[in-house]
């Protein structure tokens, strides 16, 4: 989904200043979420039915969100912390275990928050560094909040490697 995700990003607006062709990008959204959906499907056979939903969910939430569909009421904040945040644990979590239980919405609390502060984050420090004629030391001040975007990745990946070794 991310490919995706970003592909139709980059078609919306540019923010990444490529110049891939816009079929280049209309391909890699339809078959990197054509996959995604694929490999959900898959899951959905051997694990639990209760995931097609969550594919067909997902499938929709790449465009609506990416493109501002539906009058860009998804393209928020909050929208973004629910949409790539908790949206793909609980999927996960089902995935993984065919049900849904306490600690998976616990867990998407955690991914709200998280992604709720590095949106936040991401957002200060590219306007810093999109700041027209702001003197150098001004737009060294985007430091700070990339810095702790690198912890806040750093930390996701050390609750992960913890979370894989309870599992052991």
């Amino acid at each position: 989904m991310g490919i995706g995700a970003h592909a139709l990003d980059e078609l919306r607006g540019r923010p990444l200043g490529t110049t891939i062709p816009g079929a280049v990008l209309v391909a890699l959204a339809v078959s990197s979420v054509a996959l995604a959906c694929g490999i959900g499907i898959a899951v959905a056979f051997e694990t639990t039915l209760w995931i097609l939903p969550l594919v067909a969910i997902g499938a929709l939430l790449v465009p609506v969100y990416n493109l501002e569909l539906a009058g860009g009421r998804l393209h928020t904040d909050i929208g973004f912390a629910l949409a790539w945040g908790a949206f793909p644990v609980v999927t996960a979590y089902v995935a993984q275990t065919a049900t849904i239980r306490p600690e998976a919405a616990l867990a998407a609390v955690w991914a709200t928050a998280l992604s709720l502060a590095q949106r936040r984050l991401s957002t200060e420090a590219r306007r810093i560094r999109r700041t027209a004629g702001a003197p150098a030391a001004d737009r060294g001040a985007a430091a700070a909040p990339e810095a702790a975007l690198k912890l806040l990745a750093a930390a996701t990946v050390a609750l992960a490697a913890a979370l894989a070794a309870l599992r052991l």
